[in-house]
């Protein structure tokens, strides 16, 4: 009976872990598109969500009869490598038009519980047509079609959209396509991550630009630590705070970062974040939050960061040769043994598309070793495995000492030999 109970408990502490790691890779979980991780999340959804709230400060609301686990993470963040990506094989990234045919989309969901894709797309046509600030949606524009498809797509990967009859993939071919949709207008709702209604703070539309950081900051303020977390997201130490807002938002505001971000740098914490964290009590914390979670806690002079073993919680990885950009910023990272400037990372990449005329054939013109460089740095930086200076220097973080290349062949030469 001992051994059982041992058992059952590893396996359990095993479920919680790789349950955890489901809801950072995909916030919005359904039972339709990932039944097994779904079934995970339902039968330990407890402890989950207690992981959540105690070393995050975020709320998990497990939906078992609807189908749906939805990790609600709030977070003041800008960055643009975390936008949402097209639900194709390649996984590029949303740009504006597609974000604004997205929150279009959704606006027009929200009094209806089914509806057609072209009774959708005409209303999304009216809606941006009566709108000043946005440009009408052409239907018979095909670059258009895609980019709503891809609005849709993203939908019904999260369960909002279900094409009843039809694809929406067909609508790309044709503006005469007929799908079917039922939309959940609740699983639309629960999308939203932030605290403060966008329609309660009362900003003009024409100031929303110029004022983004400070709106962004408003739509996530969390009336639970007071005025321990500054306008940013940032700590900010005022005599107004009480002890228990003060260290609960540091707790949290810490380890939103470690589980989000790729490393976590002790250089861009403050001195109360740092204090915190390299104390006794946030060591532990660290410990058991990576315990629990099923992480390897790799802890350097520099920083630290969550390595998942099994790769669960990472939505896209590094080193990967699936990707020429990601292969080529390993490759570079052997040039960067301290602060480098982009013409010479230009003139190694020259000299790699030279050696191996085969690979990277999108880069082979005149101006590739450019764009290749461009795009690798851009690689590097959303793993903050290099930071670029405006004098147009790129300094390599500590993290890249993580990667060297020791030698660099050829599959046809191996195969020739």
């Amino acid at each position: 009976m001992s051994d059982l109970t041992n058992q059952l408990a590893i396996a359990e502490r095993e479920e919680v872990g790789r349950g955890i790691r489901y809801l950072l890779v995909q916030p919005m979980l359904t039972e339709n598109f990932a039944p097994d991780r779904f079934d995970v999340v339902r039968r330990r959804r407890d402890p989950i969500t207690k992981w959540f709230d105690y070393y995050c400060g975020w709320s998990v609301t497990v939906e078992p009869r609807l189908g749906y686990a939805r990790l609600t993470k709030v977070r003041v963040a800008t960055d643009a490598s975390r936008s949402a990506k097209r639900i194709r094989t390649q996984r590029s990234a949303f740009d504006r038009r597609r974000y604004v045919l997205l929150c279009v989309v959704a606006a027009e969901l929200c009094t209806t519980q089914v509806t057609t894709i072209g009774l959708l797309a005409g209303n999304v046509q009216a809606a941006t047509g009566s709108d000043p600030l946005l440009t009408t949606f052409d239907t018979a524009n095909r670059a258009e079609r895609r980019a709503f498809v891809d609005a849709l797509r993203l939908l019904e990967s999260y369960g909002v959209l279900d094409p009843v009859d039809g694809v929406a993939d067909s609508y790309v071919d044709s503006e005469q396509a007929k799908v079917l949709f039922r939309v959940d207008v609740t699983r639309l709702l629960r999308l939203f991550a932030n605290t403060v209604g966008p329609s309660q703070m009362g900003v003009p539309v024409a100031e929303v630009a110029l004022r983004l950081s400070a709106v962004l900051g408003e739509l996530t303020r969390e009336p639970r630590y007071g005025d321990a977390a500054g306008p940013l997201g940032r700590h900010a130490d005022t005599s107004t705070v009480s002890s228990t807002q003060r260290n609960l938002w540091l707790r949290h505001s810490v380890f939103r970062r470690v589980v989000d971000d790729p490393v976590l740098y002790f250089d861009d914490l403050d001195a109360d974040e740092l204090a915190y964290l390299t104390s006794i009590t946030g060591r532990r914390f660290l410990r058991e939050a990576a315990e629990i979670g099923g992480f390897v806690l790799e802890e350097r002079a520099e920083g630290v960061l969550f390595v998942d073993p099994d790769a669960i919680a990472t939505d896209t990885k590094f080193p990967d040769d699936t990707s020429t950009a990601k292969l080529a910023g390993l490759l570079l990272l052997d040039e960067m043994v301290g602060p480098t400037t982009v013409e010479q990372l230009r003139r190694r990449a020259t000299t790699l598309l030279q050696r191996f005329p085969r690979w990277a054939r999108t880069y082979q013109a005149d101006d590739g070793p450019a764009r290749l460089v461009a795009d690798a740095l851009v690689v590097l930086r959303e793993f903050q495995l290099i930071r670029t200076t405006t004098a147009g220097l790129v300094i390599p973080l500590p993290a890249a000492a993580r990667y060297r290349v020791r030698e660099i062949r050829s599959a046809t030469a191996d195969e020739e030999s």
